[in-house]
């Protein structure tokens, strides 16, 4: 461990009463942390297939344990995670992975915003651990759309966090391959934050196919290539359907993966992720919001009582402005 702040690997807290998961708390405990701390970490990730050294919650996990750190380090709280996520047209048919249809996700993420805001979590922060950062920020302006409530969302990617630190050499990474699945940079990441999850054993490296397209045209995940399509917004131009092309799950050299590689890395999701909750409460201190009349229009002692915090005298659910949450 080369930073005494972080304890990495994390030791896992998802089923501990250890005062930072918001399912694992009681009201009462939760109303106290709010007075302190009233930021949310939800992590979201994926189920999916990661050959046969990686576990399949990989996405999942990684997001987890950054947002258990965060949590010990700044007292904010973190919610259970959602285990299924979006998937492009290139990872259907893979055994393993669990496809949530973009229309059904961004909903009940959406649904996840108002039920948390309700709860008193008007900050929160949706640390993203998939390829799904084209579709999660639809449900953020959905929630604002539809409830035009004072709060602060943001989606952090730890990819595009991390940057360089989780990239091959030859972006100015410790790696020699860049980032795809299943490789040797998430394989990499979750040994350092999840090292019981791996077999190494069973690690196996598959060579990367050529894309069909030639040309510097689709940017990689953590974004260093600068190309100017998003890997997310094509299809056909850099490979076909996992199922066919990589069966085996996993994409590149997994076996020369090393949690000493990825330390640099987590450490820089870790702080930034750190400064973010700080800033955000720099902004607004428990119990506040932006500027209600210079970010929304509504008003009114209706409108006025759902802004109290949940059972303060007055108050009113937010879902007397409308229900169900969806636009």
């Amino acid at each position: 461990m080369s930073n005494k702040k972080w304890h990495l690997p994390p030791p896992g807290q998802m089923d501990k009463a250890s005062g930072i998961y918001f399912q694992n708390m009681t009201m009462k405990d939760l109303a106290e942390r709010r007075k302190k701390n009233d930021v949310l970490i939800v992590p979201i990730g994926s189920t999916e297939t990661h050959g046969p050294g990686e576990p399949l919650g990989e996405d999942t996990l990684m997001v987890t344990r950054l947002a258990e750190e965060v949590a010990r380090v700044t007292g904010c709280t973190v919610a259970q995670p959602l285990w299924y996520g979006s998937h492009p047209y290139h990872h259907v048919g893979m055994p393993g992975t669990v496809v949530i249809p973009e229309d059904i996700f961004i909903s009940y993420i959406q649904a996840m915003l108002a039920g948390f805001w309700n709860a008193g979590f008007r900050k929160q922060i949706l640390l993203n651990g998939h390829g799904q950062e084209n579709v999660i920020p639809i449900a953020i302006h959905k929630f604002t759309k539809q409830y035009q409530v004072p709060c602060v969302l943001a989606m952090v990617h730890w990819w595009w966090v991390a940057g360089k630190l989780a990239s091959e050499k030859e972006d100015g990474g410790p790696f020699t391959t860049g980032l795809v699945h299943a490789c040797e940079v998430e394989c990499s990441y979750t040994m350092a934050l999840c090292p019981e999850m791996v077999k190494p054993q069973d690690l196996i490296d598959v060579p990367l196919v050529e894309s069909y397209v030639k040309g510097n045209h689709v940017n990689n995940p953590t974004q260093t290539k600068g190309y100017p399509i998003p890997y997310w917004a094509q299809e056909g131009i850099k490979c076909g359907v996992e199922v066919q092309i990589y069966p085996e799950g996993n994409l590149g050299p997994s076996t020369r993966a090393s949690a000493e590689k990825a330390l640099p890395g987590v450490e820089a999701v870790l702080d930034y992720l750190e400064m973010l909750v700080n800033n955000i409460l720099e902004a607004f201190p428990p119990g506040k919001l932006p500027p209600v009349e210079e970010f929304t229009a509504r008003s009114g002692p209706d409108f006025e009582a759902t802004l109290k915090q949940p059972y303060d005298s007055g108050w009113k659910h937010l879902y007397t402005l409308g229900w169900p949450p969806t636009l």
